[in-house]
């Protein structure tokens, strides 16, 4: 989520982003040394939009909220907390837009024809943005009573899929998105990524609390799904039966450092981030149906060199993970109080009542009895 390291590959382009920045460099061969950074605090301020002159500008540091490749890996866009959104294009690296989004994002996405990047915010909206149009104005699509966690949308752009805090996975319309084609209510926490299946557009990957899931990652070649969890060390690995729409549990990958990020290329493998500055790329393969590191290659020596020598922009956010936790639902035990109250409030009654049934002390200290009809005169 907010403000943590990410990772994100296209054919052979691989981004890290941390704090304000991003680096992007080739995956091709180790003769290709091109890199492109870019430093979201120097970018243009965009003055706030239909805020009213009282309104305060934001002061947002730049810290990268969420980013994304378009299918085709020509377009990247982000956005910050700055509330903006930036978009590139990558063929050569190439600033197009700064736009002003209307609040903090949470996650975005490009349609499959690349004509619009779709940004969900933390109030719950969606919002288009034409990558035709790179200056154009946002335009409102749908919105959620609650927080939105994630946006999608199917292959065919003719559906968009957005997950919320409350449980629910909406699919809507993308021609009229205010009709909504379908509810998916599995879930009985908030929902934190989902994905739908390149090979199988019928199909979604989602996730929930318990283990919230930072990221799902699809591997083509052999329907292969990675699951990394938020705060653990540890990248699950199954295997889609699409046919029975099952995840087989295939091997879990340990690792000896917090994992920040993970993503699969389709020619290399699977590429996993984490927070070590000696090794902070790791390269796993399959052999022989089991995914084993790949002794340093040269393309894996080059790429891990380029972000040790940017390592000031990840060091900021050693040991922070997707902070899911502020998510989960607060359960209170009102009961044990409650009954122990009860308990107290019911010994004091029984107490008083007591007291007012004993007759006062005689002059010896004992209660004195009296007869019937007998009286007592003092002067």
């Amino acid at each position: 989520m907010a403000g943590s390291v990410g990772l994100a590959l296209c054919g052979q382009t691989l981004v890290v982003r941390g704090g304000s920045r991003f680096l992007a460099t080739s995956t091709a061969s180790s003769d290709d040394d091109s890199l492109f950074i870019y430093d979201c605090s120097a970018a243009e301020k965009k003055s706030q939009e239909n805020k009213g002159e009282d309104a305060p500008l934001d002061q947002g540091s730049g810290v990268i909220l969420a980013s994304t490749f378009s299918k085709s890996g020509s377009y990247f866009a982000l956005t910050d907390d700055s509330k903006r959104l930036i978009l590139f294009r990558t063929k050569p690296w190439q600033c197009l837009s700064v736009r002003t989004v209307a609040r903090r994002c949470t996650a975005l996405t490009f349609i499959a024809s690349e004509e619009k990047v779709l940004v969900a915010d933390k109030s719950g909206d969606v919002y288009s943005f034409s990558v035709l149009e790179p200056h154009g104005c946002g335009r409102l699509e749908l919105g959620h009573l609650s927080m939105l966690l994630d946006v999608a949308v199917s292959p065919d752009d003719r559906f968009i899929l957005t997950a919320d805090r409350d449980e629910k996975i909406r699919v809507s319309w993308a021609a009229a998105p205010h009709s909504i084609e379908s509810f998916c209510l599995g879930h009985t926490e908030f929902v934190s990524r989902i994905s739908v299946v390149p090979t199988q557009p019928g199909l979604l990957l989602s996730s929930s609390g318990r283990f919230a899931a930072s990221r799902i990652a699809f591997w083509c070649q052999e329907n292969c799904v990675a699951l990394l969890c938020d705060g653990t060390p540890v990248v699950y690995i199954f295997q889609l039966d699409a046919r029975r729409q099952q995840l087989v549990y295939r091997q879990q990958l340990a690792l000896q450092h917090q994992v920040w990020d993970m993503a699969f290329e389709e020619t290399q493998g699977l590429w996993v981030l984490q927070d070590c500055q000696e090794a902070p790329l790791v390269l796993y393969r399959p052999v022989d149906g089991q995914w084993q590191s790949v002794p340093e290659s040269a393309v894996l020596k080059k790429v891990s060199g380029v972000l040790r020598g940017n390592w000031a922009m990840l060091e900021g956010s050693a040991g922070a993970d997707a902070n899911f936790s502020s998510l989960y639902k607060a359960t209170f035990d009102n009961m044990t109080s409650y009954l122990k109250k009860k308990e107290e409030r019911l010994q004091q009654q029984l107490e008083k009542k007591q007291r007012r049934r004993s007759p006062p002390p005689g002059p010896n200290g004992q209660a004195k009895k009296m007869r019937p009809g007998e009286a007592t005169l003092s002067c």
